[in-house]
C-alpha cells in the first residue's frame, strides 16, 4: 500500500523556525522553492556515489564513500569538488549515529549535527538530526520520516508539521535500463528550508 505524504508547500503564514541559521553556510540558501535531483549508479564498487543536480542539469553537490576503511564515511563536495561536509558514522552505535563536520575536520568544534534512528529498531525510516548547538538532545531540530520500501521520505522542522524537504523515488524505464537509483528532492526556503 503506498504511503501518502504531504505535498511540499510553504508552512503556515505566521509559522517560522525559531532563529533559523544556515546550517552549512548561506551560498546554499534560497529563498523560493528548489527543485533538486539525487542519482546514484547502482553497480558501483564503492558505496555512496551520489550526483545532486538542479533542474537544468547543473551539478550543485556529490557525495562520495569512503572504501575499505573501518568508520564508514561519506563527502559532500560542491559541484566545483571542494569538500564542504564529512559525514562519519559512529562505530558500535546502537542508534546508528552519523556525525556532520564542516570540511575534512573531526574536531568537536566544526560539528555541524548529529543524525540518530530515533528507535533502534525500525520498520519504517525515522530519524532525528540535532545541530552541534543542541547538545542536550532532547528534542531534535528536524526528523525525517519516510518508507525504506518506497524509498520516500519528508524533513520536518523538530517535532512540528512544518515540512523542509521531501523526497521520493523516480521510476521510468530509461532509469532502470541505465542502472541508476534517482531521486527528486523538494527543498523550502529559509526559514523553513535549511542550507
Amino acid at each position: 500500500m503506498a504511503q501518502h505524504f504531504p505535498a511540499l508547500a510553504p508552512a503556515p503564514s505566521g509559522t517560522k523556525l525559531e532563529n533559523p541559521i544556515p546550517i552549512i553556510g548561506t551560498k546554499y540558501c534560497a529563498l523560493y522553492p528548489v527543485d533538486l535531483s539525487v542519482v546514484k549508479k547502482v553497480m558501483t564498487i564503492s558505496n555512496g556515489n551520489f550526483v545532486v543536480s538542479d533542474i537544468n542539469g547543473t551539478v550543485i553537490f556529490k557525495v562520495k564513500g569512503k572504501l575499505m576503511s573501518i568508520q564508514d564515511q561519506r563527502i559532500l563536495l560542491d559541484g566545483a569538488g571542494n569538500r564542504i561536509v564529512t559525514l562519519r558514522e559512529k562505530i558500535m552505535s546502537a542508534h546508528h549515529t552519523w556525525y556532520a563536520y564542516r570540511g575534512v575536520s573531526k574536531e568537536p568544534n566544526d560539528l555541524l549535527f548529529t543524525v540518530k534512528r530515533s528507535s533502534m529498531i525500525q520498520l519504517k525510516a525515522n530519524l532525528h538530526v540535532f545541530l552541534a548547538n543542541n547538545t542536550k538532545e532532547e528534542v531534535c531540530d528536524f526528523k525525517v520520516v519516510g518508507s525504506w520500501f518506497e524509498r520516500t521520505c519528508v524533513v520536518y522542522a523538530g517535532d512540528s508539521p512544518n515540512i523542509v524537504a521531501r523526497m521520493s523515488k523516480k521510476t521510468t524505464v530509461e532509469i532502470i535500463l541505465i542502472e541508476k537509483d534517482n531521486f527528486s528532492v523538494g527543498v523550502l526556503p529559509a526559514p523553513y528550508g535549511a542550507g
